[in-house]
């Protein structure tokens, strides 16, 4: 990446240490010829530091980081005594404004970084996101949620190869984190590729602002920034943490309708029923079992299924691992953010006890 561009300095408008303010980024033009703009806001610590952004919406439906960005500009939860803060609550503004994941063009944006101020629409929106916001940064948070008619539990993903990106990661203080450097064009692969550790947060679904998602979102934003000596405090830690590169979507072999058996954030041993199939009288036609012990890191949350849907998305744990955790989890009480995360995304779903 080129020579950083100053956090203080936005075209005309200058923000100095000690300050914060709203700035309009112009991404590209619409049909009319009018520019598109997306809204910063930047807090500045009086104390030099580094300087993080977080983003939102870069699939335009998922809102939930939206939600948490706001709640940050709004609320004051933490106050920065180091360093800088680059707040983007929606990225993708056209998606944001058609309730869609993707542009007009029909492209991903989350596949089209770095960019190019000669290629498409797509191509031309990264490449400014990409020089403007991802190249006055040092580290990179990037919210998102679930796919359409899908939920995740909380987790984190990043390349855990990476050390300085590994620490960050764990500082966030999730449960889960999936190692891998992310889809080639994805803002976080790419600008952990040109030196901005950037790890992504998987929480929710489309369409909403979860509480205990914004929650969830914003302490672990500002665990990281306690991580990098911008805001005062302890980190609050998980009650435990799985790190795999394992994961596996179980789909479904029948058309009909799902009867869940588990939730998100569950913890399921090797062949435990995960959901049975059945016609839309009731009549079953299979049930599907989990191949290998672990936690249920997303489900679909729409029951009617043709063969080859999505059921529900496990993390493999290392073997033997269960029962630790079983037992860390045991002792949370129900006030527990871990805890009422579960409860509140169990209730996009009819649980009903099966078999073991």
């Amino acid at each position: 990446m080129k020579k950083k561009l100053d956090v203080g300095q936005w075209g005309k408008n200058t923000i100095k240490p000690g300050e914060r303010g709203e700035v309009q980024l112009t991404l590209t033009e619409n049909f009319s010829g009018s520019d598109v703009h997306i809204p910063i806001y930047i807090l500045r610590a009086k104390k030099p530091g580094p300087t993080v952004f977080v983003s939102g919406a870069v699939h335009g439906d998922e809102i939930n980081g939206t939600g948490a960005i706001r709640h940050i500009i709004l609320e004051d939860p933490f106050e920065l005594t180091a360093g800088s803060l680059i707040l983007v609550p929606v990225v993708n503004i056209l998606g944001f404004e058609r309730h869609t994941r993707y542009l007009p063009d029909r492209r991903d944006l989350n596949r089209s970084f770095p960019g190019s101020s000669k290629g498409s629409l797509a191509s031309r929106m990264a490449s400014v996101v990409f020089e403007e916001i991802v190249g006055r940064a040092d580290f990179g948070i990037d919210l998102h949620t679930g796919a359409v008619r899908r939920t995740n539990f909380p987790n984190v993903r990043a390349d855990l190869k990476d050390p300085v990106l590994a620490e960050f990661a764990r500082a966030f203080g999730a449960s889960l984190i999936v190692s891998g450097r992310g889809p080639a064009g994805s803002l976080r692969r790419t600008a952990s590729d040109a030196g901005v550790p950037t790890l992504l947060l998987e929480a929710g679904e489309i369409w909403k602002v979860e509480p205990t998602v914004l929650e969830y979102a914003v302490e672990g934003i500002k665990n990281c920034l306690i991580h990098l000596g911008m805001v005062d405090g302890e980190r609050s830690e998980p009650p435990f943490r799985v790190e795999t590169d394992a994961t596996h979507w179980m789909r479904a072999q029948y058309g009909g309708f799902l009867q869940f058996h588990v939730a998100p954030g569950d913890i399921v041993e090797k062949d435990q029923h995960i959901s049975t199939n059945t016609s839309l009288t009731g009549t079953e036609q299979n049930t599907v079992h989990a191949p290998r012990e672990g936690i249920i890191l997303g489900m679909t949350t729409l029951p009617a299924v043709v063969p080859g849907d999505p059921i529900c998305h496990i993390a493999y744990t290392k073997k033997g691992s269960l029962k630790k955790i079983e037992r860390a989890m045991s002792k949370l009480s129900d006030d527990d953010l871990h805890e009422r995360m579960r409860d509140d995304l169990s209730k996009n779903m009819v649980l009903e006890d099966g078999e073991d």
